[in-house]
């Protein structure tokens, strides 16, 4: 029996790395590091869930808050670390975010270090370290000056920089690009990116419908389930050590191709016609109409981005286990259906302000 410890459940993506690690090691034990105030909804999520312990804890602080008794257990007995836990909102403030993102994986990276029988550490970055950058992006770059469009990029940036720093751990860089639901099912408790586009329909529906402005900016969304399945592999690969690696679209879409598969999927009808992204982001400068369409203005920015996400190293590698990204147009119908399944759902748990 071997330890995984994980920090970010019961988060969107710890949960379901959570899952698929159960399924593919039965008999292995998972330690969960859960914030003191998700620990409830955590504890139900696993209460018949065998082989999982949850340990409350918080990596703003040293020694991630652990008593001294279950860091010395998790010391000697973690394999295997998958650190998720973040602050992902793009508007997040920048006191908050270098709390969490960075001091929070300066505090995870110390751990870490202290682990006697570590395996592999897995760190989940953002293709968005890239920041204001254009043009194509390889994967063994991270810092070329690049500026920010907010500060939840920038502090993710410093995070990876300080992983990539590290003596003495074998550690593995996972860069995904904008996670949307499951290709097969369209589960997720995570209605961003392209679910505020929507949003914006479903409110406007039985308008003629407008494209916003002539982008021809690639939009780069991956579905959960490939970014699982990756990330698993590429912890147990050789070849990723000490590697950071792009989960992105190999052959994304543009923005606007990709809306118009939405509003077709959603409404059964195509834009008609095109209004100017200045007056989308005048308006979206006004709280009352963010609230309206649940989308903050800093959303806009990923939706004209023209940066190229190179993910050939990442391909290299999860072709010989048979993994590659599925095309947007192969399930966007999936993530439509669950979207118009779970509207309500999708109101509750986005909050603009």
């Amino acid at each position: 029996m071997q330890t995984y410890l994980l920090t970010g459940y019961p988060g969107f993506l710890a949960s379901r790395l959570l899952e698929e690690l159960m399924e593919r090691h039965e008999g292995d034990h998972y330690a969960l590091l859960v914030h003191p105030s998700q620990f409830e909804k955590a504890k139900k999520l696993t209460v018949n869930k065998r082989n999982v312990e949850l340990f409350p804890g918080d990596i703003t602080k040293k020694g991630l808050n652990l008593t001294f008794e279950q860091a010395e257990w998790l010391r000697e007995n973690t394999a295997y670390v998958f650190h998720l836990a973040a602050v992902y909102d793009l508007a997040v403030p920048k006191q908050i975010a270098e709390a969490v993102n960075v001091t929070g994986t300066d505090n995870v990276n110390r751990f870490v270090q202290s682990l006697t029988n570590l395996k592999r550490y897995v760190y989940f970055s953002t293709a968005y370290v890239s920041g204001q950058r254009t043009g194509l992006i390889k994967e063994d770059e991270l810092d070329a000056g690049q500026t920010f469009k907010n500060h939840y990029e920038s502090t993710k940036f410093a995070a990876e920089r300080l992983v990539a720093e590290l003596t003495g751990v074998t550690y593995t860089i996972i860069r995904p690009g904008v996670v949307v639901g499951h290709s097969l099912t369209g589960e997720t408790i995570k209605f961003d990116g392209p679910y505020f586009i929507m949003r914006f329909l479903d409110r406007i529906r039985y308008m003629p419908i407008p494209y916003l402005g002539k982008s021809e900016a690639l939009f780069n969304v991956v579905p959960a389930d490939y970014i699982i399945n990756a990330t698993l592999c590429l912890s147990e690969s050789e070849e990723a050590v000490n590697r950071a690696f792009h989960l992105t679209d190999p052959s994304p879409y543009e923005s606007r191709e990709l809306y118009r598969m939405i509003c077709e999927e959603l409404l059964g009808k195509k834009p008609s016609w095109t209004i100017s992204p200045a007056f989308v982001e005048f308006a979206l400068s006004f709280s009352v109409i963010r609230r309206l369409f649940k989308v903050e203005k800093e959303a806009l920015e990923y939706f004209r981005c023209t940066s190229q996400y190179d993910a050939s190293q990442a391909k290299e590698v999860l072709e010989k286990w048979g993994v590659r990204c599925p095309d947007f147009k192969d399930y966007v119908a999936n993530l439509v259906q669950y979207y118009k399944n779970h509207r309500m759902d999708s109101e509750k748990l986005i909050n603009v302000k």
